[in-house]
Parts: structure tokens; sequence; C-alpha cells
């Protein structure tokens, strides 16, 4: 006598993510990171068309910052993570053109994404962010933070990496040279200035796709060794 067919596993819903700032170093490497994990549905929203890695299952929508409200109201995203960032060079050394990027246009995003329902939001901050810092870009990173816990996100995650290394688009002169340097310098960097080493692109993306599928509420800040531990859970067994 056969044995009745065996049922299909139940498989859990898929972790729907909306990724904004696809196009810069965190946003390519997380759309290549997330081919053939079928835990995740991709989707992203940029200022222009970019090529997508062979086996990518996801939609990328191109628009004018500008629209990205609307776009983001009709995306229906568990969790939205939010990679997007200037430098001062590339804002020409003009304050109001840093913070429109590196403020305006991420806490715009991510209001876009609480008036939706969207119950989580994974953040690209800086190591040393902090509203008493004297220098510009680490005082508005901490504004950010400040004013993303204010939403009130189910859960919240901040992402301070010190350099980031990876390949990228635009041509970054005094990071290229940084980045020369990190495999004399990071060994050096213990206690509590471990939180200054680099950390790889890839690191980053991983820890995104592992943070966005953890269950507790709440507020966390992720610096280097808490953003290497959230890679290494992306593929462990009882995360899968």
């Amino acid at each position: 006598m056969s044995e009745p067919p065996r049922p299909d596993p139940i498989r859990p819903d898929p972790i729907r993510i909306l990724l904004v700032g696809a196009t810069g170093l965190i946003g390519t490497t997380l759309i290549q990171r997330a081919v053939g994990r079928e835990r995740y549905r991709l989707t992203a929203i940029a200022r222009r068309e970019a090529p997508l890695p062979q086996g990518a299952r996801m939609e990328l929508l191109v628009a004018d910052p500008a629209d990205w409200g609307p776009v983001i109201g009709t995306a229906n995203a568990d969790a939205i993570v939010i990679a997007l960032g200037t430098t001062w060079r590339a804002s020409g050394r003009n304050e109001a053109v840093f913070r429109a990027t590196d403020k305006d246009l991420v806490l715009a995003c991510a209001q876009a994404a609480k008036a939706a329902g969207v119950k989580r939001c994974i953040v690209v901050s800086s190591v040393g962010a902090a509203i008493s810092s004297r220098g510009l870009y680490f005082r508005v990173k901490g504004e950010v933070e400040d004013a993303l816990a204010k939403l009130k996100f189910d859960r919240l995650d901040i992402l301070r990496p010190g350099l980031l290394r990876g390949p990228r688009a635009e041509r970054r002169p005094a990071e290229k040279l940084a980045m020369l340097a990190t495999p004399l310098v990071d060994p050096l960097l213990h206690g509590s200035a471990r939180k200054y080493r680099s950390v790889r692109a890839t690191t980053m993306a991983d820890a995104i796709l592992a943070l966005a599928a953890e269950k507790p509420r709440g507020r966390f800040i992720h610096e280097h060794d808490e953003i290497v531990r959230a890679a290494d859970r992306l593929d462990a067994p009882s995360r899968r």
C-alpha cells in the first residue's frame, strides 16, 4: 500500500524590502547579494536606470526624488532600506546641498514609508554620528538618527560603518587612498576604537538582509562588530 503524498512544507512569506539608493555602493551590493535568496523580494527606487545582476528577481522604479514619496506609498513593503548619501566634495561644499540629500531626502523617504504602514526602517549612517559633533557630516548624520527615532517605526536599525570598502562608480580619491591603508590601520584599532575599522560593502549588504528578518522591536544601533555579527547570521541554519 503506497503512502499518501506528503504535504509541501509551509514556506514563510517573503520579506518585502524597499531599497532607496539603488545605484550607490551599498545599494548595488545589496541587489547583488539578494540574488538567489528566495526569502527576499526586493523593490528599488533610483534617480536613473541601472543594470541589474543576472538572476535578479526585482523591480527597479525610476523617478525623480521629488516623486519618491508617492512611489514609496504604493510599494507595499515590510521594510525600507535607506542607503542614501553624498560627500562634502560632491555637494560642492555647500551645506544646503549636502543636507538636501543626507538629511531632507532621507527623512522624506522614511516619513513616506511610515505613512504607508511600513513597520521597519534600516538606514545606513556613519560611525561618529552625533548631533553634538563639531563636524557637519557627523552632526547631520546624528540629526537624521534622532529624527528617525521620533517616527516610531516598530523596528529601527541604524548601521554605523567606518570606511566602506568596495568598487564605486564615482571617483573618491581620498577614500581610495584610505582603502589602501586599511590593511595596516584596521589591526591597530582595538577596544572602543574597533568601531572605526573599515567594513566591506558585501558585509554591509549581508547585515542589512539579516536585520530585515530580525523579529525584536525597538531601536538598534550597529557599529563595526555588530555589523559583522549580523552579516554572519544571514545564512545561519536557524535563520533560513
